[in-house]
């Protein structure tokens, strides 16, 4: 259950990225941007990373293990995104939700249940009783 959790908070976390990516490319094409080049340049690095975290949300979702290390990247780089529109962009709002989403998807992949789960094709589950 935990390992679907965090397959949805992830996968959110990647379409919510997903969508920026294709907006960014309409403001750039739409000349609401400072330069074309800077919103599709943008728009790319937005769409192949969180392209990834996507990918790695519905690896999670369907039960694969790999999908786990990427999330966990992705979101403990986005506590310090989380601090910095707590402080310096003053959007407590935005920052709180990207904060509170972050947490919980940490909390998932670190759950007791996810680490049964990840572990469970290694032999040894961690906080099984060897005796």
């Amino acid at each position: 259950m935990t390992v679907r959790v965090a397959g949805g908070l992830v996968s959110f976390e990647g379409l919510v990225g997903v969508v920026i990516a294709i907006v960014l490319i309409v403001r750039a094409l739409t000349g609401h941007d400072q330069s074309e080049a800077s919103g599709v340049g943008t728009a790319l690095w937005f769409g192949v990373l969180f392209g990834g975290v996507l990918a790695a949300g519905v690896g999670l979702l369907r039960g694969k293990r790999w999908g786990r290390a990427i999330a966990v990247i992705a979101n403990v780089l986005l506590l310090p995104v989380a601090w910095s529109l707590l402080t310096d962009s003053h959007q407590p709002l935005w920052g709180t939700v990207v904060g509170i989403v972050a947490v919980a998807g940490l909390g998932t992949l670190f759950a007791p249940a996810t680490s049964q789960f990840m572990a469970q094709d290694y032999g040894e589950i961690p906080g099984e009783d060897k005796y």
